[in-house]
């Protein structure tokens, strides 16, 4: 069930859950009031959509926890999964900006809580908050900067590849243990849609990394004992 929290501008709530977010790290007070006037916070179970691809962009969200998955569809229809973002990223942002229908849709990958802002609101902090603006230049930058390596990586032999899946999740939202970098134990068909392998493919390499004593499969968790060993795998 959705859980919907609104709040007032003036809830210390809303402002610690914002704050958490680090897009709004360092923000002034001035741009995190005019932010939380409209804000909502949703949570919402996993295999929740979120966006859909040709909707207009009426909203902009900041993932205060949880990951989503960002797909489309190619020709014939079958889903490609472009990214998976998690904690601190936002989404819905191209559509606020260029005010055209959304080009993918987002779906949760497991409970997640969202935040929201109304689109003009979002573009308005962009116009009169500098750090905002190089907030989101950074978010840009990450995911071009990524999608240039799995680029890279597509004529690479599948044990890279999936190697190279998994750093691309550690990155962006992976949490230290004393074991090592903790991710989500994501279903094989979603690595296989970032990874572009098949199914079984990806099966199989996962099994050999496990084999080799880099990763550990438990549940719901996949723990990296060694970023710098997954990285010497792809170099």
């Amino acid at each position: 069930m959705e859980d919907i929290k609104k709040y007032n501008n003036q809830s210390p709530d809303l402002q610690k859950t914002l704050e958490a977010a680090p897009f709004f790290h360092d923000l002034s007070p001035d741009s995190l009031e005019s932010v939380m006037t409209h804000a909502v916070v949703r949570s919402h179970p996993a295999n929740r959509v979120i966006l859909l691809e040709n909707d207009w962009g009426g909203s902009v969200y900041f993932i205060l926890d949880g990951w989503v998955k960002i797909r489309t569809h190619n020709v014939d229809g079958k889903e490609v999964t472009l990214n998976i973002v998690g904690k601190g990223e936002v989404i819905g942002e191209m559509a606020a900006l260029e005010e055209v229908p959304r080009s993918t849709d987002a779906i949760t990958l497991t409970p997640t809580t969202i935040s929201s802002i109304p689109a003009q609101d979002f573009v308005n902090l962009l116009y009169s908050n500098p750090i905002a603006g190089i907030r989101l230049a950074q978010v840009m930058a990450k995911r071009l900067r990524q999608l240039n390596r799995r680029l890279r990586l597509r004529e690479a032999d599948s044990l890279s590849r999936v190697a190279d899946t998994l750093l691309f999740l550690a990155e962006g939202q992976g949490k230290k243990t004393e074991q090592g970098v903790e991710i989500p134990n994501l279903p094989h068909r979603e690595l296989s849609s970032i990874s572009g392998l098949a199914r079984e493919t990806v099966t199989r390499s996962l099994t050999k990394l496990e084999k080799k004593d880099l990763i550990k499969r438990e549940d719901d968790i996949l723990c990296i004992f060694s970023l710098d060993a997954l990285e010497q795998i792809i170099s």
